[in-house]
């Protein structure tokens, strides 16, 4: 939705974002929906309403507060939101290292099914995608990857394939090592 002419109200479900490049303008913004809010007989909870500055200057909108018609929206510095962490200092590192976590849970949890020799490589490769990727992933359009996340993923991806498809000899050197599966490259998949 479209605010003083340029896209800055994202709605989902029963939520609303209100984007700004200033705290006057998502002041500004929060007036207007409040206003329409009312006229259609909406009305927005004073309680339940947070705001959160997110910007890469380190003290940035501390000490403003948004206040429309006598009411004061809290501040918060970090809040759980469609299943990801967000917060003023992109804890990305913690966020992944919980959803490898989850991951790891999920693996271990159909970890007998994923190393049966009655099913084939295919279906077990299908239970991977269907199963614990989704549960890995979930939130990552919030996430901005250093490339140390990045390989995070990678290694945790590498580790799952390895335990599918087991170790694989090498012809010309005669020696073993680790089969890498390449598809899908969960980095990928993110991006």
């Amino acid at each position: 939705m479209k605010l003083n002419g340029t896209p800055q109200l994202l709605v989902y479900a029963v939520d609303v974002n209100i984007l700004g490049e200033s705290l006057h303008t998502i002041q500004k913004n929060t007036e207007t929906l409040v206003v329409v809010s009312n006229e259609t007989g909406l009305e927005v909870n004073g309680d339940k309403t947070k705001y959160m500055v997110m910007s890469r200057e380190q003290n940035a909108g501390r000490n403003h507060n948004i206040k429309i018609d006598n009411i004061f929206y809290e501040m918060k510095e970090e809040f759980k939101y469609l299943g990801t962490i967000l917060a003023t200092k992109n804890p990305i590192q913690e966020e992944i290292k919980s959803k490898l976590e989850s991951g790891n849970v999920s693996y271990h949890s159909v970890h007998n099914l994923l190393t049966s020799s009655l099913l084939s490589k295919n279906i077990e490769v299908k239970k991977y995608r269907t199963i614990i990727l989704p549960v890995v992933l979930y939130g990552c359009k919030t996430w901005s990857n250093t490339l140390r996340e990045e390989l995070r993923l990678r290694v945790f991806e590498n580790r799952v394939w390895r335990r599918i498809f087991g170790p694989k000899k090498d012809e010309v050197r005669g020696e073993w090592r680790k089969q890498h599966k390449e598809e899908p490259n969960i980095v990928r998949v993110i991006k």
